[in-house]
């Protein structure tokens, strides 16, 4: 689960990055469930691994984390949360 949560947490950064050109911004409502499933598996990952294993599942969930908080910065900036 760690390496599905760290890939997932890429994909979801690097799609964000779309997210961030002027008006593509209403991408971020797209990226913000994707980056939250992927906190999830994370989570989950992070749960039923061996503490001294689950490195790759803590960098998911830190990339997911990052992901969801610089869209909705983006999305509050953009007017897309009112």
């Amino acid at each position: 689960m760690g390496l599905i949560s760290l890939l997932w947490g890429i994909v979801a950064m690097l799609l964000m990055f779309v997210g961030l050109i002027p008006l593509l911004g209403w991408l971020n409502w797209l990226w913000i469930p994707f980056a939250g499933v992927g906190a999830i598996i994370a989570a989950l990952g992070v749960l039923l691994t061996p503490s001294g294993k689950n490195g790759r599942a803590k960098a998911g969930l830190v990339l997911n984390g990052i992901v969801i908080a610089v869209a909705l910065v983006r999305l509050s900036l953009g007017g897309g949360i009112v």
